[in-house]
């Protein structure tokens, strides 16, 4: 069993910044595919990035490239997710999850464990 705890939502202004992470239990976090999915009010949850266990894979959706950046710290059984130049379009509950499986995946049903969510709010 993994459990997820995602920390760092908040309010924050068009263009700034927020950082969220998650931190996981159990001792081989670092064989975990880690994503972070988002859900937006009124709409379905979508991918938003992953990483691969030692870090040297990442994808991410079109709309966060050169906006967000996933990272991990295996000795920590964190992942993070760096967002900037956040945009109210950005705003939506953010959820991290782990993919057992060690290939890394767009694809929500494919992800073994989920956190509970943050919610991140971009607004003036």
């Amino acid at each position: 069993q993994v459990q997820l705890v995602e920390s760092g939502g908040g309010l924050v202004q068009p263009g700034g910044s927020l950082r969220l992470s998650c931190a996981a239990s159990g001792r081989t976090f670092s064989s975990y595919v880690m994503g972070w999915f988002r859900q937006a009010p009124g709409k379905e949850r979508e991918f938003v990035a992953t990483i691969a266990p030692h870090g040297g894979d990442t994808l991410y959706t079109d709309s966060v490239k050169g906006r967000f950046t996933i990272s991990r710290d295996n000795a920590k059984n964190t992942v993070y997710l760096q967002m900037n130049s956040l945009r109210p379009e950005d705003t939506a509950v953010y959820y991290c999850a782990a993919r057992l499986t060690p290939i890394v995946s767009t694809n929500e049903r494919r992800y073994d464990y989920w956190g509970q969510g943050t919610q991140v709010t971009v607004s003036s």
